[in-house]
């Protein structure tokens, strides 16, 4: 075991007397409101809230992007998505966007003697321009961005295609029956979710209806893979005995595993002995389910004694949708449960509801437990910041040294926070401003608030959190103050 860190007496610059291991567990579609340590009664999250009552529970932790590709673009390079063209929403045979020479945390930490591991959902493309052959070594991969070992699904539990892949290879593909994928044209003779709807044990609510793989309707379409395909309901065991596996195999050494959690993005498949856990259906039993993976890794951490020395840190890549294409009653049993918490719009939204996101850490050996931050982290300083505690320097586009106020809820954090979605919202302070959006005010497949109006919004969050009252007429100074840094920010190269 490494020796112990007694950091607390040291200068806050001196973090890596030891080099801590770092561990990112990052859970898929989950809302501030979703865990009990911020409020939920309907579902008990209870390893996840041990990480909050052992350390920091940040009250203004955002996610850069109100979707998945742009908010993990940016938490990996410390460059927001939105500089970058071809960084939205990914199909699953996407090219990776993330280049071999782009600046990256695997990478930095590298640098510091650290092993790198990836386990879960990937959804950054993979492969060149020329497209991917699912048949042979898929580069690039993750191992060509300073992963050591890497075991994700390329896209979402949604897409295709459905199997996993460990190092670049397919797991457990059979070469006598080769994989195919396409999203723009079925294969003949395959079902699709229009054709054989009736026979599905998930229906769709929109989308979702090409390849049907499991008995689930899926974006695009594949053929062949069969032994490699995974199976739903096993996810969340394959991912977590992965990451697992890839601590014991590193405890001798720092590590920095980012673990990606399937859960509670769609299709919301859990275990059967999750199923029932809640009174709100397959959603509900997700998040429980996401709770277990979280326990998973805390239990390995102290069986192996390394939870002293081990940041863990645990977030969500965007806000919460309920209903994101099937008919598995997440609205109809949704109750009480306020998914966002006190904030308005969800996943999608430049409301606070889309960015604003369950955020804690727990560094046993520097943190004191039992903190409240509301100190404004956005994730794209997770670069630089990790780069501060293993004592090695890397300059990255927009990451910013948050390391002293991830570890003390009396330092302060950004004095601002960018939320993308679609358009770019800024917050300083308590001041929000989101500038006039086009297109609809409420996506109507998802039912959710996407923060689209003709003219500026403004909002006073220290008095109006839920985004309720625009007072841009009220404060034209504070208006054009935002905006005017806003416009600076964006310009920046």
């Amino acid at each position: 075991m490494k020796p112990a860190l007694f950091l607390a007496l040291l200068p806050t610059a001196l973090f890596a007397a030891g080099k801590p291991n770092i561990v990112l567990i990052y859970a898929d579609d989950l809302g501030f409101g979703d865990v009990s340590c911020n409020g939920a009664t309907a579902v008990q999250t209870p390893n996840i809230d041990r990480i909050a009552k052992e350390g920091i529970n940040f009250r203004a932790g955002y996610a850069t992007s109100a979707t998945c590709t742009p908010s993990r673009f940016s938490m990996l390079t410390g460059k927001y998505a939105w500089r970058q063209q071809g960084t939205g929403i990914l199909p699953g045979d996407a090219a990776m966007i993330i280049k071999p020479d782009d600046a990256t945390i695997p990478k930095v930490l590298k640098k510091a003697g650290y092993r790198s591991g990836v386990v879960g959902k990937w959804h950054l493309g993979l492969g060149g321009a020329e497209g991917v052959d699912w048949n042979k070594e898929i580069k690039p991969s993750p191992n060509d961005i300073g992963f050591d070992f890497s075991y994700i699904m390329a896209a979402t539990g949604d897409r295709v295609p459905c199997v996993y892949v460990e190092n670049g290879k397919v797991v457990n593909l059979d070469p006598a029956d080769p994989i195919e994928v396409s999203y723009k044209t079925p294969f003949e003779g395959l079902p699709t979710g229009v054709s054989h709807r009736a026979e599905l044990v998930m229906d769709w609510s929109h989308g979702h209806n090409m390849a049907v793989i499991n008995g689930i309707g899926r974006i695009g379409y594949m053929k062949g893979g069969s032994k490699a395909l995974w199976k739903d309901e096993n996810m969340a065991d394959d991912f977590a005995s992965q990451a697992v596996r890839f601590i014991r195999e590193s405890k001798d050494d720092p590590f920095f595993l980012y673990y990606a959690l399937h859960d509670v993005h769609v299709p919301r498949v859990p275990n059967p002995r999750f199923v029932g856990k809640t009174d709100m259906g397959p959603r509900g039993d997700a998040i429980v389910e996401a709770d277990w993976q979280v326990g998973e890794v805390l239990k390995v951490l102290d069986e192996l004694k390394l939870a002293e020395d081990t940041i863990v840190i645990f977030s969500s890549d965007n806000g919460p949708v309920i209903d994101d294409g099937y008919k598995d009653q997440a609205v109809q049993k949704l109750g009480e449960h306020k998914p966002a918490g006190p904030f308005r719009g969800g996943k999608y939204s430049s409301f606070e509801g889309g960015t604003r996101v369950p955020t804690m850490l727990r560094w046993p050996a520097r943190v004191k437990p039992g903190q409240t931050s509301e100190a404004m982290i956005s994730q794209v300083d997770f670069p630089r910041s990790f780069a501060a505690f293993a004592d090695v320097e890397e300059g990255f586009v927009d990451s910013q040294d948050m390391s002293e106020a991830m570890v003390d809820s009396s330092r302060k954090g950004r004095d601002h926070i960018l939320e993308h979605a679609g358009q770019v919202a800024i917050r300083m302070g308590d001041w929000k401003f989101i500038p006039p959006g086009k297109g609809p005010k409420k996506a109507q497949a998802t039912n959710t608030e996407l923060g689209n109006d003709p003219q500026g919004q403004l909002y006073d969050l220290s008095k109006d959190p839920g985004e309720k009252s625009n007072v841009a007429k009220e404060n034209p100074e504070k208006l054009k103050e935002l905006a005017s840094r806003l416009e600076e920010i964006r310009g920046r190269k």
